[in-house]
């Protein structure tokens, strides 16, 4: 079992300053090994920069990103990742004419060993590699339950399935961490569900997570810590019932509609 008090990944005082603007303001936020840690606040809180500064998308103006121990701001993106970061995107990113298998062994190109040249003069090095991808997607879409659905083009497939399919995309690499930025977005109910089954089943199995969402449903299903950011700074962080709880973030965030819709929940025989 995994030690659920170590920190998988940290972050000490992260800042990042756009001109005269502030969007991350010392932000300090510890995700430990094997949790789901949510990432909440309003539009513009500083939410998906966050993401990208631990990500090397864009460099911190200051403080420190720590993965297992190590310092990893100023590290190329492609490093992060091999480092064992993944991620998906805000907005969907996926291969429309391709099926879905083919967008989930896209994933796993970072970690092949042939180049531009091998490819091209290697063949059978090439098509060694490509059934090693093949396989391994296909395990993967099998663990998501969307093994029967692999050679289905993307443009065909339900929105929920292909936000699904970039989790898939995601684990490719046999990731540590995995940074979901607002998969739950444009989902219905029923699709929604499905994406909380899939990261609970991941979760379960030892994957650690680092969520991004809006949608308060799959927030308070899913996660053991919650931290929570406010024009870019830092609000509170916690446990869900204490963060639901929380005068602060109620008025910055959750509002007094949230909190009437959970006590008669609560009151429901």
């Amino acid at each position: 079992m995994s030690d659920k008090n170590e920190l998988l990944l940290k972050l000490t005082d992260v800042s990042k300053h756009f001109a005269g603007l502030v969007a991350v303001d010392k932000v300090n936020i510890g995700v430990r090994k094997n949790t789901i840690h949510s990432l909440i606040g309003p539009n513009g809180a500083g939410k998906t920069t966050t993401v990208n500064l631990i990500t090397g998308v864009l460099p911190l103006t200051s403080g420190t990103v720590e993965f297992m121990g190590e310092k990893i701001n100023g590290l190329k993106t492609y490093q992060i990742a091999r480092k064992g970061i993944g991620r998906t995107f805000q907005n969907i990113k996926v291969f429309e004419t391709m099926t879905l298998l083919e967008n989930v062994m896209v994933g796993g190109h970072q970690l092949t060993k042939m180049g531009v040249l091998n490819t091209i003069f290697n063949f059978r090095g090439t098509a060694k590699e490509d059934k090693l991808l093949k396989e391994k997607a296909e395990y993967l879409l099998d663990k998501l339950g969307m093994y029967h659905l692999r050679n289905h083009t993307m443009k065909n497939l339900p929105y929920g399935r292909q936000k699904i399919s970039e989790i898939a995309r995601a684990m490719m690499t046999d990731p540590k961490l995995i940074l979901l930025d607002e998969p739950a977005a444009g989902l219905n109910p029923s699709e929604r569900a499905e994406l909380v089954a899939v990261i609970q089943k991941s979760h379960e199995e030892g994957m650690t997570f680092l969520l991004i969402e809006h949608n308060m449903d799959v927030v308070m299903n899913v996660s053991d810590d919650i931290s929570v950011l406010s024009f870019g700074r830092l609000i509170a962080k916690g446990e869900p019932n204490a963060i639901k709880n929380n005068d602060e973030v109620i008025t910055a965030y959750l509002g007094s509609a949230f909190v009437k819709d959970q006590s008669e929940e609560k009151n429901q025989p």
